[in-house]
């Protein structure tokens, strides 16, 4: 459990994201949208340092709730039968609100769906619209390149071993680009 309550806690609609952000719509199938969502906003949170947590809807599985660790600030949660991200996100936002003042953490909830920006914000939650957190993930990205060191052109991986041809068409299956 987190323990700094100075640190925002990011709730993350899933579903509602990947149908915003057209990079997530061209992937191959929704399971491959989601991994691609997970992965970027690890390194966003990462970056961040900020807790996040990304809902997504089970509510046509006959399943119980479950969730998926991935690195030490995100966690992917998938709903119960029944349950929907926004009924989830709600219910957390409803039992902060209900924490006093000193232990409350602020939180956050990225979604394009208006009745659920206007739901949390009546918790006290602060909100941001897909293409908001899809701003900053970008923005963020951008900072981090910027501030990499360039990559040595010698190395021991198989990566170095390869003919730059190859390495650039491994590089740009990394990066989600298909060949025609």
């Amino acid at each position: 459990m987190d323990t700094d309550f100075r640190r925002p806690l990011l709730l993350v609609d899933g579903y509602n994201i990947i149908g915003a952000w057209p990079e997530l719509q061209r992937e191959r199938d929704l399971e491959a949208s989601r991994y691609r969502l997970i992965e970027e906003l690890v390194d966003y949170s990462a970056a961040c340092d900020l807790p996040t947590q990304i809902v997504f809807d089970a509510q046509m599985q006959r399943t119980p709730g479950c969730w998926e660790t991935h690195g030490t600030l995100l966690a992917a949660y998938y709903t119960a039968y029944a349950q929907t991200a926004d009924t989830y996100i709600e219910k957390v936002c409803a039992s902060y609100a209900r924490l006093p003042e000193y232990a409350r953490k602020p939180l956050l909830v990225a979604t394009s769906d208006r009745a659920q920006q206007l739901t949390v914000g009546g918790y006290g939650a602060l909100w941001q619209s897909a293409k908001q957190l899809g701003q900053v993930v970008r923005h963020t990205q951008q900072q981090t390149r910027s501030h990499q060191k360039p990559r040595s052109t010698r190395g021991r991986s198989l990566f170095h071993s390869l003919d730059a041809a190859a390495q650039q068409r491994l590089e740009q299956m990394r990066e989600g680009k298909r060949e025609n």
